[in-house]
């Protein structure tokens, strides 16, 4: 009996959701023969092809600011880790040596380093004041050398960083400068063609947003890159500015006995004056 009474609740069942199952059958075999829809990509390549001459000419300069802000990023990258990685083998080749001499041999080697840049313009104002022996006369030359030094290491390391701040803050409104012209061009269409229907108004103005999305393309990674190395760029400031304290303070303590070159020969001890000298 309870085997009769499940089978007739199957049966029920069955008949009261067997419309639906029909229904459903026939939606799916419907979208089977419905022609798939144009691809995202065959839709962009149309819109291009039916864009206007100002939203190509747009397309073009936001083609080419992005090509050109991605070399510079690159390339910041690429000096920027050799700077970074010169920098570190400088201080320590400087650390460890005993004399100026030995440094400014080997600084040749360290040239994509700021710091050796700024250790060569303090030692050559050094040398000025010594001739490359004993402790400085006068350190406020060797400060202004080293602070010159500090702005053109600097200054080399900043070179076209400029281009990314202004491709970022300028093209976003170049790519919006296309939409507009494109939205004006598509309203002009409907009105001298007096239909007044989103299917005559739509495509114009899909048209007309690739250039905006084109611009946001080409703005954030031109911004985001701009700030990653105006952050770097800060460290390699605060790292330059404590290597020309370091050296400064290692010039300063150099020992006066340091003042004769090892080669000299010895200095006579003074004799009596001459009543000539004194006077």
């Amino acid at each position: 009996m309870a085997t009769w009474n499940t089978f007739i609740h199957l049966l029920a069942s069955y008949l009261r959701y067997t419309p639906i199952f029909a229904a459903t059958l026939a939606f799916f075999l419907q979208s089977d023969a419905t022609p798939a829809a144009p691809s995202n990509s065959n839709a962009l390549l149309e819109m291009l092809t039916n864009s206007g001459g100002v939203a190509i000419a747009v397309l073009v300069v936001l083609a080419l600011a992005s090509l050109y802000s991605w070399t510079i990023i690159f390339s910041k990258w690429s000096s920027f880790g050799k700077a970074t990685k010169q920098s570190r083998r400088f201080i320590r080749t400087f650390r460890k040596a005993t004399r100026l001499q030995e440094i400014a041999a080997s600084t040749a080697d360290y040239q994509p380093s700021p710091l050796a840049l700024v250790f060569d313009e303090v030692y050559e104002a050094y040398k000025r004041q010594t001739g490359g022996f004993g402790p400085p006369r006068n350190l406020t030359p060797l400060e202004r050398s080293a602070q010159t030094a500090c702005s053109e290491a600097l200054t080399r390391l900043e070179q076209r960083l400029t281009w990314l701040a202004t491709i970022a803050s300028s093209a976003t409104f170049v790519g919006l400068f296309g939409t507009v012209m494109g939205i004006v061009d598509a309203f002009h269409g409907l009105g001298t063609a007096g239909s007044a229907t989103l299917r005559a108004v739509a495509p114009g103005i899909s048209e007309a947003l690739i250039t905006t999305a084109a611009g946001i393309f080409v703005a954030v990674p031109a911004g985001v890159a701009y700030n990653q190395f105006t952050a770097r760029l800060r460290v390699f400031a605060s790292g330059i500015d404590d290597f020309a304290r370091e050296l400064l303070n290692s010039l300063e303590e150099i020992p006066q006995r340091s003042a004769v070159p090892a080669n000299a020969p010895p200095t006579p001890p003074p004799g009596p004056r001459s009543p000539e000298k004194e006077l």
